[in-house]
């Protein structure tokens, strides 16, 4: 005889009984893919930040990592899936970076030279992944498959770049004078310019971006607007 279902509001009278997908079994399984597709994504990063976007093919990927480009392309669909994951997955950590030390701040002069650290880190060390954003970016303004990711990212920038200045606005006693989508506009149009300039050999390219976002801060938060 089979059983029948269980009603709403009463309890299983077989507690302890397996069903055919138990719900942690489902999210373990889950979790494992998504590690490995970062694991993946991780692999191929430098790759696809050299190449670029339209340079580059699942088979590129592969052949410059240690998968196959069968386990590649059982993970993503295909490059587009990828080049986001990928992208997400280092902005991911970019932000953590800088998110993981905010609250330990003591003053705006310990603050300033830690951001700034990171800053010119990020700019010399990580060019060709922010390249790669940047591609990805404009790629995104011809192909609507991947506008939904780019904005998801871009939004979890723009969340990031106003962490930092409310964390600025608060050891100040200012209050910022422009709104999260306003200061993450102009934070970017800077580290933009500041890439163009660095993969130009321009020499003080990092220096300069260190005194015009340190500048822009104090636009922003100005002394006396509290």
């Amino acid at each position: 005889m089979s059983e029948r279902p269980i009603q709403q509001g009463e309890s299983d009278p077989y507690p302890g009984r397996m069903t055919s997908m138990p719900t942690r079994a489902r999210g373990g399984r889950e979790a494992r893919f998504e590690e490995r597709r970062t694991q993946l994504a991780l692999s191929a990063l430098d790759t696809l930040a050299e190449l670029g976007y339209a340079q580059t093919s699942l088979r590129d990927i592969a052949q410059h990592s240690e998968f196959t480009h069968g386990v590649v392309h059982y993970y993503f669909a295909d490059k587009v899936e990828l080049i986001s994951h990928c992208v997400r997955v280092f902005h991911d950590r970019l932000v953590s970076r800088f998110d993981d030390d905010l609250a330990s701040y003591h003053d705006l002069d310990e603050m300033g030279a830690a951001v700034a650290a990171k800053l010119v880190f990020t700019l010399t060390e990580e060019t060709a992944q922010h390249r790669l954003w940047y591609d990805l970016r404009a790629q995104s303004m011809f192909n609507e498959v991947i506008r939904e990711d780019v904005r998801q990212i871009e939004a979890s920038l723009e969340g990031f770049a106003w962490r930092i200045v409310l964390r600025y606005a608060e050891l100040s006693g200012t209050t910022p004078v422009v709104d999260s989508a306003t200061n993450y506009r102009m934070y970017d149009g800077i580290f933009q310019n500041a890439l163009l300039d660095h993969l130009a050999g321009v020499p003080d390219a990092a220096e300069r971006v260190v005194e015009q976002t340190s500048w822009l801060m104090q636009q922003i938060c100005p002394c006396g607007h509290r």
